[in-house]
């Protein structure tokens, strides 16, 4: 047993009612994890960054077995694909996964239990078959408010369709350095404000049509410095009710 498995299991024993835990640059294995969530199910808080030993089988035992768990952070966590989440507690609302090797199934497991409200996947490290973004917005992610995407170069615009579709609650979201997104529709979007749009004005730079209307916290005086920056870019005020590839029926 490494000496950082044994640690935990000195906590799992000595503090059954623990809540908050910090394991930074912890090189813990999967089975001190797994000790220590059989033993502290009470658990709340767990910070795993720089965490390398971990893999889902880790999370997995996590997420199974402390059912108040309510933040997760596994940034740089290379080893997880973040599958071990499937089925997670209702009550997990904050996990922080900064340039983290997800498989689209570890997002969609990440939003599983259907409370989270801030998800960061900064820097997301691309995964052949796609990056699974889509799927935050297909029902699960109902109650998201912050959502961090900046640097996922690959997100292209089928994902943010979805997830402007399926989170309504967003307030705030950060597209910074998306490189492939060309068109946005944020008509009606109520929390889009003026450092919202200073963020996809400087971050998303392949981006040609916005299309927006009715979003009040968002200033005149933004709009035109907006277009004064961004002359490549066409702001449209129509709302298109479908979209869809070029060769779709949808006109």
């Amino acid at each position: 047993m490494s000496f950082w498995s044994h640690c935990s299991c000195m906590y799992s024993t000595s503090c059954p009612s623990l809540q908050v835990i910090s394991l930074y640059r912890c090189q813990i294995t999967d089975s001190g994890l797994e000790s220590l969530s059989n033993s502290c199910s009470t658990l709340k808080d767990v910070n795993l960054l720089y965490y390398h030993a971990i893999s889902d089988s880790g999370l997995r035992a996590l997420s199974q077995r402390c059912h108040q768990l309510q933040a997760v952070r596994i940034s740089n966590c290379k080893g997880a694909t973040g599958i071990g989440f499937q089925g997670c507690s209702s009550t997990l609302a904050y996990v922080e996964a900064e340039s983290c090797n997800l498989a689209p199934e570890g997002i969609s497991g990440i939003v599983s239990g259907g409370g989270i409200e801030y998800l960061n996947l900064f820097g997301l490290i691309w995964r052949s078959g796609g990056t699974g973004l889509g799927t935050i917005g297909r029902g699960f992610a109902l109650r998201l408010k912050i959502l961090n995407l900046r640097m996922c170069r690959t997100v292209g615009d089928e994902s943010i369709v979805a997830i402007a579709e399926g989170c309504p609650l967003l307030e705030e979201w950060n597209l910074a350095l998306c490189h492939e997104l060309e068109k946005l529709h944020v008509n009606r979007c109520r929390n889009l404000c003026d450092r919202g749009l200073e963020a996809l004005r400087n971050g998303c730079k392949q981006l040609s049509v916005l299309y927006m209307n009715g979003c009040v916290k968002v200033t005149s005086t933004a709009v035109e410095i907006f277009k004064c920056y961004r002359g490549d870019l066409t702001v449209e005020v129509e709302e298109k009710m479908c979209i869809g590839p070029s060769w779709s029926l949808c006109v």
